[in-house]
């Protein structure tokens, strides 16, 4: 008997609704090791309970692609409609963010029948040949879902480390996180010229990654792996967070009103220092080698400037990392937590070795110096729209357009973003005075 072929309709809607299964399972996974009373917990601004990601990203779901594409859709509560609305304002009204921890109802029982309810009704979609615009709105979907991921597992961190009893939410940590060392940074100088930026090929981008677009760069050097927390507490023990000189205004201004002298998690005293990590508190000796993380812009930038260095624009850094295999220290490693560099290097093109295709069929080669994972790396850049960007129609383009002031762009992922999330083109964004992200520094020069 011959075998049958798919079509390729087929092929995407099965392609899709894998995906689609992937990522919903996924976020179940990774609340297993929650309690309920874990899960309502919101320790800061930024933060949001696990329960509520939970439900907004089923209302993602139900919101933009079942309520406008499946014909007879019946939403599981209506209510839901605005409860589990974030911040898109054309959509409908929503609760104060600081809110979302004195959501004791619905419970938790209840989020879990919610998502089982929108989980069958975007499977019977794609099961029904529907509109080629629910397709893009489910990988869209799948991929806010990624980043509601991530986030869920730094605001876990942050629920954990503001809790005296400091417990953790993994077992002890991998292997492979100590007892490393690491090389002096060495620069890797590149010619800049007329380069290009913004995603290219057919695979998904966020609308902030369009359109592609020329970039001159001037002759450029970036460090071939990340700052350590070793040598960040050479920065500490020189006095960084005592020197106005180091900082710019709002910086400086940052640390006196936060009374900031260390990362986020660090905690006790120069010499005995220890670190809060998603597998509990760390003693720093241990981790040394490790990428220094939960640093602000404004940290980072200092430090930069300490070491007479700086920090690399977006574009630069974009230019550096494009064509390379999408591999290191992710949360599919498990390690959950930044980690010494462990890959020798291979150059995109030109030699033999092991290859990988990037999802706009690019070859590529593995990337030796922590462009992605381990901890997102804060650029010089302000998080503004490229040339000739337009966001997408309607209630969806409030997803990136609307935070462009304020902000500057991180680049290359953390140690818990998806593997299938990141690429060299995926523009992150935060606040300058943020810390509880697993962000860190590059030096370029």
């Amino acid at each position: 008997m011959s075998a049958i072929t798919p079509t390729p309709a087929e092929s995407i809607t099965f392609s899709l609704l894998n995906r689609f299964r992937t990522t919903r399972r996924r976020t179940m996974a990774l609340v297993e090791l929650l309690t309920p009373e874990d899960m309502m917990v919101q320790s800061c601004p930024e933060a949001s309970p696990a329960k509520w990601h939970l439900a907004h990203t089923s209302w993602f779901f139900e919101s933009f692609i079942l309520r406008e594409f499946m014909p007879g859709y019946r939403a599981f509560n209506p209510d839901f409609a605005w409860l589990f609305n974030s911040y898109y304002q054309s959509f409908s009204a929503f609760p104060e963010k600081r809110l979302r921890s004195s959501f004791s109802r619905p419970g938790l029982d209840e989020i879990v029948r919610y998502r089982a309810h929108v989980d069958d009704a975007v499977e019977r979609l794609l099961e029904s040949d529907p509109d080629p615009e629910a397709f893009k709105r489910i990988e869209l979907g799948a991929n806010h879902e990624e980043q509601h991921q991530e986030l869920l597992l730094t605001d876990i961190l942050h629920a954990f480390f503001t809790n005296p009893l400091r417990p953790s939410y993994a077992a002890d940590p991998h292997p492979a996180h100590l007892g490393a060392s690491v090389p002096t940074i060495k620069y890797l100088r590149f010619e800049g010229g007329l380069k290009e930026a913004g995603h290219a090929g057919e695979g998904f981008c966020f609308d902030n990654e369009l359109p592609r677009h020329k970039a001159w760069l001037e002759p450029y050097a970036l460090a071939d792996r990340l700052v350590t927390c070793g040598e960040y507490a050479e920065f500490i023990a020189d006095g960084g967070y005592r020197r106005a000189e180091l900082w710019l205004s709002d910086g400086w201004n940052a640390v006196q009103n936060n009374r900031w002298r260390a990362p986020l998690y660090w905690t006790g005293e120069p010499g005995a220092w220890t670190l809060f990590t998603l597998r509990g508190e760390q003693p720093l000796s241990g981790m040394m080698d490790a990428p220094v993380s939960q640093v602000s812009y404004y940290e980072a930038d200092a430090y930069a400037r300490w070491a007479g260095c700086r920090l690399a624009t977006e574009a630069e850094w974009e230019a550096a990392a494009e064509g390379h295999l999408v591999s290191g220290n992710l949360l599919d490693s498990g390690r959950l937590m930044p980690a010494p560099i462990e890959v020798t290097s291979k150059p995109a093109s030109g030699t033999d070795g092991p290859a990988a295709v990037l999802a706009g069929g690019t070859a590529a080669f593995e990337c030796p110096s922590q462009f992605f994972g381990d901890c997102w790396e804060w650029t010089a850049s302000a998080y503004l729209g490229y040339p000739g960007f337009r966001p997408l129609p309607g209630s969806l383009g409030e997803y990136n357009g609307k935070f462009m002031s304020g902000q500057f762009v991180l680049r290359g992922g953390s140690c818990v973003t998806p593997a299938s999330h990141i690429r060299a083109s995926y523009r992150n964004f935060f606040s300058p005075e943020t810390r509880w992200q697993f962000s860190g520094i590059r030096l370029a020069t």
